[in-house]
């Protein structure tokens, strides 16, 4: 096992798969998002599309708000999207629009992540995979299957 540093890819992506665990435990898909900035985390999220009866509260568009509160401004300048799978199409314009400099995801979505999409990001935005991506691919597997054998 190796040691995890403290304020790496790593810490806060282990953060954003918490509140992928917390949207598991209310029936929510399995999706968690953090954004940082300076080392410090100032959004926690996860997805309530059921809960809130909204197609668009996804993990990503809570961080976004809530970020943006805290900051008290649209533009995430200077901060780091940590999501446990790679962003939406529409997730990916909201980000786009907040200007947010980094993105790092978990998991890939290779039927509708906006890298699949080809969906543009802000020409300062860098974006990188893979980050704990087993760990978040197993708990939406894991979400689904049980879903399945409700029904």
């Amino acid at each position: 096992m190796s040691i995890i540093k403290p304020y790496d890819d790593t810490y806060f992506m282990m953060r954003a798969l918490q509140e992928a665990e917390a949207a598991y435990e209310k029936g929510e898909i399995p999706i968690g998002a953090v954004i940082v900035i300076n080392n410090q985390i100032i959004a926690r999220a996860h997805n309530l599309t059921e809960t809130l009866n909204d197609v668009t509260a996804h993990a990503e568009m809570q961080a976004i708000t809530a970020a943006a509160n805290y900051l008290g401004g649209k533009y995430l300048i200077d901060c780091t999207l940590y999501v446990t799978i790679e962003p939406c199409q529409m997730c990916a314009g909201a980000l786009y629009w907040s200007q947010i400099p980094k993105i790092v995801y978990g998991a890939r979505d290779e039927q509708r992540g906006c890298i699949a999409l080809n969906t543009k990001l802000h020409p300062k935005t860098k974006m990188t995979g893979g980050v704990l991506a087993e760990e978040a691919s197993q708990l939406l597997k894991r979400f689904f299957i049980e879903k399945r054998n409700l029904n």
